[in-house]
């Protein structure tokens, strides 16, 4: 039997996961305590969106629900406390998430300086417009018209713990180190299934919730930072490339397929739930 078995939201986009036990599906990704997934960012005078490509010490920015307030920690810096209801005196940006601009509100100052303190560089923190309307490329939702915030593509990124079983056993049998799921930033983890069964999947069942996979998600450097230490380390990018290269995204190396939620908006869903999955052949 198939289970959810993780639930994982980034409220900050680039930043360390925030795990709950119960979320709500909506059609932009999971929602929890009143935040969505990727539902801030940070970004330079441009507005260009900070990454862990290029900051991995973005990965020690911890986030933290207290009632109204959305706490980011990290090492060497006292705690910022962000409050989740929306000023209408918030100055307005834009963010610029690959080739899309997104309207957002400006974080402030103190979010300002603080996200500059730990990163060592000029930064913002921009919050997305609550009326943005980011669309999703139709080429690969077939035709399903989908929107999401500041992800990189995609409302939701579904992996399962067999995947990551059969890449730690190619890596250890080169003598290399097992690694956790968090470095491929799942927001569903599937327990149950084969080892890359997600990629084969038409749907995603659970209750009345179902999602669609729609394209395998590509894989750059950031699984290889150490998301507890923000450091790269060893990229199991070379252990892939001899078995998950996708013809079909001109020799991609994939982990995990991006989903659409494609019925039962709006519904919970929980880990533990059973997960109805239906085979794409």
């Amino acid at each position: 039997m198939a289970t959810l078995s993780a639930l994982i939201l980034y409220p900050v986009k680039s930043c360390a996961g925030l795990s709950v036990q119960q979320a709500t599906l909506s059609v932009q990704g999971l929602q929890h305590g009143g935040i969505g997934d990727r539902e801030w960012a940070v970004v330079d005078a441009a507005g260009n969106c900070l990454t862990q490509r290029e900051y991995p010490r973005m990965a020690l920015i911890q986030p933290a629900l207290a009632s109204d307030q959305l706490i980011l920690q990290a090492p060497g810096v006292a705690p910022l406390a962000l409050p989740l209801a929306r000023s209408d005196a918030a100055p307005d940006l834009t963010v610029q998430v690959w080739d899309d601009q997104v309207p957002a509100h400006d974080g402030g100052a103190a979010a300002a300086a603080w996200l500059t303190a730990v990163l060592g560089g000029p930064c913002r923190l921009a919050r997305c417009h609550p009326l943005a309307q980011r669309a999703v490329s139709q080429t690969w939702s077939g035709g399903i018209a989908a929107t999401t915030l500041l992800s990189d593509g995609y409302p939701l990124l579904v992996t399962s713990t067999a995947s990551l079983d059969d890449l730690n056993q190619r890596l250890q049998r080169a003598g290399r180190t097992a690694l956790p799921m968090n470095r491929f930033r799942p927001n569903l983890v599937i327990d149950g299934i084969e080892a890359y069964e997600e990629d084969y999947s038409a749907l995603f069942e659970l209750g009345e919730v179902a999602l669609k996979p729609v394209k395998p998600c590509p894989r750059c450097p950031m699984p290889s930072v150490d998301q507890e230490r923000g450091e790269f380390g060893p990229d199991p990018l070379d252990i892939m490339q001899s078995y998950r290269a996708k013809p079909e995204l001109e020799g991609a190396l994939c982990f995990g397929m991006n989903c659409l939620v494609v019925a039962g908006a709006g519904q919970l869903v929980s880990v533990g739930q059973e997960i109805f999955v239906t085979l794409a052949f």
